[in-house]
């Protein structure tokens, strides 16, 4: 295996036990918190991962192996409905999937790598670069889902608020901005 292959795996390796650890013990009302309206709290970027774990991930890894196109995934057209499920429940949900797809990516050889296939808007993508998209993914999604779990925080640090602009959805101006020191 190449060094890109374990490093993706390993990305997509701890999603799964992440968010499990996340759900069980983070209170459901953080989870699904929106950090602002009309953005995705927690449990919604968990949700969305599920989706993409049964209708994106190996329906492309299996079509760039078979060498046929595929069609893009709209995420506000297309998916399930989770708000029904628990948090905790949604995560196991999350982990289920993830582990039937782990083997998938570990049948990968370095030389399935430069395979390709026609992306229904982006055009002629490979198999390396699905990889790579797959790991970002799962990171964007853990990033946007702990910044709307630090919202609550944030906006209770008072003087340090500053420090948190970057993660911030209502940022405050740093003690020397306002002061004109």
């Amino acid at each position: 295996m190449t060094p890109i292959l374990e490093q993706i795996q390993a990305v997509l390796a701890t999603t799964a036990p992440r968010w499990q650890n996340l759900t069980a013990t983070l209170p459901d009302d953080l989870l699904t918190r929106t950090p602002q309206p009309g953005e995705w709290s927690a449990v919604d970027c968990l949700g969305h991962l599920t989706d993409v774990e049964q209708f994106v991930w190996p329906v492309r890894v299996r079509a760039l192996l078979a060498g046929q196109d595929f069609p893009a995934f709209d995420p506000d057209a297309e998916g399930l409905d989770y708000t029904q499920m628990t948090p905790a429940k949604l995560a196991a949900e999350f982990a289920q999937r993830r582990a039937a797809n782990l083997p998938l990516l570990a049948s990968v050889t370095a030389a399935d790598l430069a395979r390709t296939a026609r992306h229904s808007e982006l055009g002629l993508v490979t198999l390396s670069q699905l990889l790579h998209e797959w790991a970002a993914h799962d990171l964007m999604h853990t990033v946007q889902a702990e910044r709307a779990l630090m919202q609550p925080f944030i906006a209770g640090t008072g003087h340090w608020r500053f420090y948190f602009a970057d993660h911030d959805v209502a940022p405050v101006a740093a003690p020397h901005e306002t002061t004109g020191k």
